[in-house]
C-alpha cells in the first residue's frame, strides 16, 4: 500500500503546476470506465460536468475526473485531459464520434500572488493535457497539482491522499486539493482535527492536543470572501451502481467535516467526487456499502491532513507559512 487513491488498481494520477502562476491541475484516470456520482455540499461550487454524474442520468462512466486551481477559468483544465484521452482512442461511443467523459471541479487561488496575467488565452488545457500526460500510479503530495497554489486559514494547504482496506477487504482511497476557508489544525496549536485516524506518522504523529488549547472551538477565516473550496475524489474497488456511488459520495463529505472547521459553509465549494472501479467482482453488502462510506470519510480527513502537512509555502511577500515551517 502507498498510502494513495492509486492503491486502487486501475487509478492513475498525474499533476502539472506552474511556479509562476502559482496554480495547477490533479488529474485522475481510470484505465477502464468507472462508475462515478458526486455530492456537493459548499455553498460556492464550480465544476463541469456534474449533472451527468447524478444517478438518474444516462451516461453509466466516467473516463477521469479532474481537480484544478484557477477558479472558473480552470474548467478548461479538462478539456486538456479529453484531448490526451481521445487521442488515445478512450471515450463513450456516440456513432463514429468518441467522447471521453471527464468531471471535474475547480479551487480559487487566484488572489494568491502567482502571476495570473495569462492574457486572452488561460494556461489550464495545456496544464489538464501534462497532468494527464504525466499520470501514475506514484504522484507526489503538498504543493503540486491543484494543490499548488491552495490555501487554509493560516496555512498553506496542498494536494494530499489516503488509502485504506475495509474489513471484507475492499480498497478505498481518497484524494483532495485542500484550499478550505476554515481551518486543518485545532485552534492556535500544531494539532491537526483529523488526528484521531491518523496512520502511523502520516500527518507528524502528533495525535491530538492534551488538553485542547482554550481557542480550539474559536472560529478562524482564511477570509471573508468567497475565495475557498476544497475538492476530493474517493474511489473504492469495489463494484457500485450509480446510486450507491452518490451514497458513498454525500457519506465521504463527512471527511471534510473530521478535518476542517467550519466545513461546507456558504463561501466554500466542498464538492466529492466517488468513483467505483468494480475491479473486485464480490457484490457488496449493505454492512460493506457502510463500511465502505465510512473509510473513505476517514480517507478524506486523513487526505486533507496530509495535504497541508506536505505544503511548502509559497515564494511571494505575505504568503501564508506552511505547516512545517511554523510548527517544525
Amino acid at each position: 500500500m502507498r498510502n494513495l487513491i492509486t492503491d486502487i488498481a486501475g487509478i492513475v494520477v498525474g499533476n502539472a503546476g506552474d511556479a509562476a502562476l502559482a496554480s495547477g491541475v490533479t488529474a485522475l484516470i481510470f484505465e477502464t470506465p468507472a462508475v462515478a456520482s458526486i455530492a456537493i455540499h459548499g455553498g460556492a461550487p464550480g465544476v463541469r460536468d456534474a449533472a451527468l454524474l447524478e444517478p438518474e442520468m444516462t451516461v453509466a462512466a466516467v473516463d477521469a475526473l479532474v481537480l484544478s486551481g484557477g477558479s472558473a477559468f480552470g474548467l478548461d483544465a479538462m478539456g486538456g485531459v479529453q484531448a490526451h484521452l481521445r487521442a488515445l482512442g478512450r471515450g463513450l461511443a456516440v456513432g463514429e464520434a468518441r467522447v471521453p467523459i471527464v468531471p471535474g471541479a475547480i479551487l480559487f487561488d487566484l488572489t494568491n500572488g502567482g502571476d495570473k496575467a495569462w492574457g486572452m488565452r488561460p494556461p489550464y488545457w495545456d496544464l489538464g493535457l501534462a497532468a494527464a500526460r504525466a499520470a501514475a500510479a506514484d504522484f507526489a503530495l503538498g504543493s503540486v497539482g491543484a494543490g499548488l497554489g491552495a490555501r487554509v486559514a493560516g496555512l498553506k494547504g496542498g494536494l494530499g491522499s489516503a488509502s485504506a482496506r475495509t474489513s471484507a477487504g475492499f480498497t478505498v482511497g481518497a484524494l483532495a486539493a485542500v484550499n478550505a476557508l476554515g481551518q486543518a489544525t485545532i485552534g492556535s496549536s500544531k494539532h491537526f482535527w483529523a488526528a484521531p485516524y491518523e496512520q502511523g506518522a502520516e500527518f507528524g504523529g502528533h495525535g491530538p492536543p492534551h488538553p485542547f488549547p482554550a481557542d480550539a472551538l474559536a472560529m478562524r477565516l482564511k477570509s471573508d470572501a468567497p475565495e475557498n473550496t476544497t475538492i476530493a475524489i474517493v474511489a473504492t474497488d469495489a463494484k457500485l451502481t450509480k446510486a450507491q456511488a452518490k451514497r458513498l459520495a454525500v457519506q465521504a463529505q463527512d471527511g471534510m467535516a473530521l478535518a476542517l472547521r467550519p466545513a461546507h459553509a456558504v463561501l466554500d465549494g466542498d464538492v466529492v467526487f466517488a468513483a467505483a472501479t468494480g475491479a473486485r467482482e464480490v457484490e457488496p453488502s449493505l454492512r460493506d456499502l457502510t463500511e465502505i462510506g465510512l473509510i473513505a470519510a476517514e480517507c478524506l480527513a486523513r487526505a486533507i491532513a496530509r495535504g497541508v502537512f506536505s505544503a511548502t509555502a509559497l515564494p511571494f511577500p505575505g504568503a501564508l507559512p506552511d505547516w512545517r515551517g511554523k510548527y517544525g
